[in-house]
């Protein structure tokens, strides 16, 4: 199959790429700029320029690219996000999940694409049950005004993506090289110097996580299938953060997570922060295992934060 990969370049393609390779498919990246191609990009892989904003630079560079499949990972998020304004930082991605859906979807519909797949995000789901959530929950349904645009835009790709007869496949919380969970990135830094505290005396957010190796071959499955709607991709063990976040701190060598009253961090962090750190709901993966007859390789975030962060230590 011949598949167009919109996002190739990020924390998701940069794992896709190459097993779509590996497994006989042909693989044209959809690039903003030449200077966004990466030098070690495979060979065999083919390369077409054009912003997914731009409504007819993107419909003639899909029609060049002649695809039979698309896949949409297209993100613009920040390596560090204030948790004050997530609302700004996530804005970019809000249109592209938005209005890119939108040029996308019509630019493949030109084409004659007879697959799609796109990416979404698994823990923003009505917080008010503790139980891991299925894809027919309902998303948050009163949510802090932060985070209020970015479930908005989340609907809005999954709605358009629906409408098409597409798959949307929701990730959880992404680690793996390239993101906040790698060494070097925001939450293990954080995580390393103490400053990423537990809000409040209960338990904290549940995190469903997902290894960016398994969002890519959860991608790859999906492709063969004919499964549309939404999925949940994620592993097999919700945490809250009071049980993850102690286990990061060790791994990277840093101090226990300490505690902070809410409304101390409500001024810190904003309404939205302590939300996300406080309310968010972990999600039950059983669908995607049946539907796409997937695993993931690592099926807890704890033998996937050893087998990333194992050897990080408080001096890397």
């Amino acid at each position: 199959m011949r598949v167009l990969v919109a996002g190739a370049t990020g924390v998701i393609g940069r794992r896709l790429v190459p097993l779509l390779l590996s497994s006989g498919h042909e693989v044209v990246a959809l690039a903003r700029s030449r200077s966004r191609v990466p030098a070690d990009w495979p060979d065999g892989v083919e390369t077409v320029l054009a912003d997914a904003l731009d409504r007819e630079a993107l419909s003639a560079a899909v029609e060049r690219a002649r695809p039979q499949a698309l896949v949409h990972l297209l993100t613009a998020i920040p390596a560090e996000i204030n948790p004050r304004h997530m609302d700004r930082a996530l804005a970019p991605t809000n249109r592209l999940r938005t209005e890119g859906t939108r040029n996308l979807l019509a630019a493949a519909q030109r084409a004659g694409v007879r697959r799609i797949v796109a990416q979404s995000v698994a823990y923003y789901y009505e917080p008010d049950d503790r139980e891991p959530a299925n894809e027919d929950v309902p998303a948050w349904r009163n949510p802090p005004r932060a985070l209020a645009p970015v479930l908005a835009a989340a609907d809005d790709l999954e709605r358009q993506v629906a409408g098409a007869g597409g798959l949307t496949l929701r990730f959880g919380h992404l680690y793996g090289s390239g993101s906040a969970f790698a060494p070097g990135g925001s939450f293990v830094r954080q995580a390393r110097k103490g400053s990423l505290p537990l809000i409040g005396r209960g338990p904290g957010a549940t995190f469903s996580f997902t290894h960016a190796h398994d969002a890519a071959t959860a991608v790859v499955a999906a492709l063969d299938k004919s499964v549309t709607g939404v999925l949940n991709v994620v592993d097999d063990e919700p945490a809250p953060i009071a049980v993850w976040l102690p286990e990061l701190a060790r791994l990277v060598g840093g101090r226990p997570p300490r505690r902070v009253p809410t409304a101390l961090a409500r001024l810190a962090v904003g309404a939205g922060g302590v939300a996300f750190m406080t309310r968010l709901r972990g999600a039950d993966n059983a669908r995607a295992k049946l539907s796409l007859d997937w695993r993931p390789r690592y099926a807890t975030w704890r033998a996937g934060f050893t087998a990333e962060l194992g050897g990080v230590g408080a001096g890397a």
